[in-house]
């Protein structure tokens, strides 16, 4: 059977995950790259991507490469941003939909990751990526940042359970600079949906700091009723 649309030219449609985690130890923003396993660019850094099959949604698209390479699924995901230069990929004119995803990197098995070539790598030391994987990352930091502050998702970057300064270290390797600690104690505890736990971490203290979770449901119920999560602070 002849497609209404076969005159016309053909391209291929990719997907590409920024997939960013948080080293807690580390107190760093990182992104997971992988070395490229066949040309163009063999050897290589690039992030992590794959074309769209026949059946496949870019969502699905997206989330199967994801899954391939974390072996996580139901991770927190959103579309970036369309990227068609013409010449941006050497091998064909490839078209490809940037996603970026928030990871725990206490939730990452090694050996998938060591399977993969996967690497963590620092924000503030990236290498070299090839084609136009360099300005998807800074847009997706951008976003980030951006993120973060009126919405909850930094939570996905930490543990079930953290201390204060363990979130306040996640927010300064966001943002990429120190911030009041008062304040941001002030503002985040006035929001009300952190619970806290009856245990300490005692590891880098002698003294220990309490435990909170983060109340997805607390969230999601004031949220309905007009709520704005907060967190820009000086």
């Amino acid at each position: 059977m002849t497609h209404i649309y076969s005159s016309q030219p053909k391209h291929y449609l990719a997907v590409d995950c920024i997939i960013f985690g948080y080293d807690i130890a580390e107190k760093e923003l990182k992104l997971l790259l992988i070395k490229r396993s066949f040309e163009p660019a063999l050897g290589q850094w690039s992030v992590a991507g794959g074309f769209v099959q026949q059946d496949e949604s870019l969502d699905d698209a997206a989330c199967r490469v994801l899954c391939t390479l974390t072996g996580l699924s139901d991770l927190y995901m959103e579309q970036l941003y369309t990227y068609g230069e013409v010449n941006r990929d050497p091998g064909a004119r490839v078209i490809s939909t940037a996603y970026f995803a928030l990871i725990g990197i206490h939730e990452l098995d090694p050996e998938i990751q060591k399977k993969n070539s996967a690497h963590w790598r620092s924000i503030s030391n990236l290498p070299d990526l090839i084609f136009d994987h360099r300005q998807m990352v800074d847009k997706a930091l951008r976003e980030l940042v951006q993120k973060v502050k009126v919405y909850p998702v930094g939570f996905e970057l930490l543990p079930e359970k953290f201390t204060l300064v363990q979130l306040q270290n996640l927010y300064e390797a966001i943002y990429l600079r120190p911030v009041d600690k008062r304040n941001f104690r002030k503002k985040i505890l006035s929001m009300e949906l952190l619970d806290k736990q009856d245990e300490k971490e005692r590891e880098t203290s002698k003294k220990g700091a309490w435990y909170y979770r983060f109340n997805v449901e607390k969230y999601r119920e004031l949220a309905r009723n007009g709520f704005f999560f907060n967190l820009a602070v000086s």
